[in-house]
């Protein structure tokens, strides 16, 4: 956790020094993929997280060709930074986008999957996202959405 910490410290101080006159703080600036990976090794900073509003979501039906956007809110429930390493959807039909900068506890934000209908059979389709981030007990969570794509 020492580690963890001077770490971030150390980038927060790089980046008051280049900031010109902007108050900054180590949460305003994007993580490296190296300090994300830290976070990942060192149970001592894991934290806690509920989903708002479920890892599950029907979308019903979707006309073939349409992109559309699954938001999955998730809230820091503990209390150290929650550090989203990545998003991994299950196809390439599914795209998802996830915060760059550390989730301050009590704080929520949103992970975005997108998925595009387009060269899609018609009938039910179930798509999976796969979050990697610094939680306990597990760090691995799977999104999961259910789309009917209709003509």
């Amino acid at each position: 956790m020492k580690r963890l910490v001077l770490i971030i410290s150390a980038a927060a101080a790089l980046v008051a020094c280049n900031s010109n006159g902007e108050n900054k703080t180590a949460t305003d600036t994007p993580l490296t993929d190296s300090l994300k990976q830290e976070a990942l090794k060192d149970s001592s900073n894991f934290t806690t997280i509920s989903w708002v509003d479920s890892t599950y979501k029907n979308l019903g039906d979707v006309k073939k060709g349409q992109v559309v956007e699954i938001p999955f809110l998730v809230k820091n429930t503990g209390d150290k930074p929650l550090i989203i390493s990545s998003v991994q959807p299950g196809c390439g039909c599914t795209v998802a986008e996830k915060p760059e900068k550390p989730v301050l506890p009590g704080k929520e934000e949103k992970i975005v999957a997108k998925f595009n209908s387009e060269g899609q059979s018609e009938g039910t389709h179930t798509k999976t996202v796969v979050v990697t981030a610094n939680t306990k007990p597990f760090t691995q969570h799977t999104l999961t959405f259910q789309v009917n794509v209709t003509k």
